[in-house]
């Protein structure tokens, strides 16, 4: 696996990572366009980009950490093919080593499908196991997504 740092993607990179989103994302939160995903990215500020890319230089994770509401956020997508082999762990420990604290939205429930017709499973266990918090009392709730927040903090 190769790791490739960037503040900014180009189009074949943002339809690439539109790509892992619509097939690992639940089907509610599907983008259609590059536009789509440049609106996602349009109210977010102080952008880095890790994308994972593998033998055959297919782009099979996305780590992205930026700035919204005077917090550090991260998002991180892996292809269900490479789950499992510790990369996500591997991407954490990376932005641990950057940041002192990481905040980001999880959907902390089964009740979403993917794309493919199978359900999206809840990763808060995985954060749990990567030193994060579930702040139960700090949802988000729109008709797309209800997720939890899920915080790391560095203990320096």
């Amino acid at each position: 696996m190769t790791f490739l740092e960037t503040t900014t993607l180009h189009t074949a990179q943002k339809e690439a990572v539109m790509t892992l989103w619509n097939k690992e994302y639940p089907t509610t939160l599907a983008l259609t366009t590059v536009a789509d995903f440049d609106g996602y990215l349009q109210n977010l500020t102080n952008h880095h980009h890790l994308l994972v890319i593998d033998d055959q230089n297919r782009t099979v994770g996305w780590f992205f950490t930026f700035e919204r509401d005077a917090e550090q956020w991260f998002a991180m997508l892996l292809d269900s093919d490479v789950q499992g082999q510790r990369l996500g762990s591997q991407l954490l420990s990376r932005a641990k080593l950057k940041h002192d604290t990481l905040n980001g939205w999880v959907i902390d429930h089964d009740n979403y499908k993917k794309s493919n017709g199978q359900p999206y499973r809840s990763p808060v266990a995985f954060y749990l196991k990567n030193e994060f918090e579930q702040l139960n009392l700090t949802r988000l709730e729109t008709p797309k997504l209800s997720a939890v927040k899920m915080r790391w903090k560095s203990e320096v």
